[in-house]
């Protein structure tokens, strides 16, 4: 029998999640250092890491009852980080910093590094600076810009994959249907059943 509110939350297992909210903390502390704290930038910035983390968790737990709901979330989350993503670009452009090539090792030494943490990202800033002898505000914007790469390629599949299911199995009203139809099934299988015996 179909169950009325499917398994939902458990967003904190999400890839998306941790990342999005490794980005938040992570773009904290590079607005507070680069951007200045009375800047509007650095309001509007941390409003985008924050409303990826949020939007996630929240089409997560909305998920139960709602697949529509769900989707709309994850999409305004993914819209959230690619904002976020154009304003890291504008940073480097803007201070006249080098984006990153492709084909930079930097980028995929930073992914193999699978970082948990904004203080395991600074360290990273550190040692790559002290290798290369780098500009600090240049690579740490470089090194969010990957991680907004990874997470926006994750949410793009997981939009894939949340709308599948919800063309495939509908969302609240359809299991609802089904729900009543079943119980209508056996109530009368049971009525019918009821009526021999009274019979016999």
């Amino acid at each position: 029998m179909d169950k009325l509110i499917v398994k939902h939350g458990g967003y904190r297992g999400l890839k998306t999640f941790q990342l999005s909210q490794l980005i938040f903390d992570i773009t904290i502390r590079f607005c507070d250092r680069f951007v200045g704290i009375k800047s509007r930038t650095h309001d509007q910035m941390v409003q985008a890491a924050r409303s990826g983390v949020q939007n996630i968790a929240e089409g997560s737990q909305a998920s139960g009852t709602s697949k529509k709901t769900e989707l709309k979330l994850t999409n305004v989350a993914r819209a959230s980080l690619e904002e976020l993503r154009l304003d890291y670009q504008d940073f480097l452009r803007q201070h006249k910093l080098i984006m990153w090539e492709l084909n930079d090792p930097r980028r995929q030494a930073l992914i193999d590094q699978r970082l948990n943490t904004a203080d395991e990202f600074v360290l990273w800033v550190k040692e790559t600076r002290n290798k290369q002898d780098g500009v600090a505000e240049e690579i740490a914007a470089n090194g969010i810009l990957v991680l907004l790469n990874v997470v926006c390629t994750l949410l793009d599949r997981q939009i894939n994959a949340q709308a599948e299911t919800f063309q495939r199995e509908g969302g609240f009203t359809e299991r609802l249907y089904r729900v009543r139809a079943e119980a209508r099934k056996k109530s009368r299988s049971e009525q019918k059943w009821t009526r021999v015996d009274e019979v016999d």
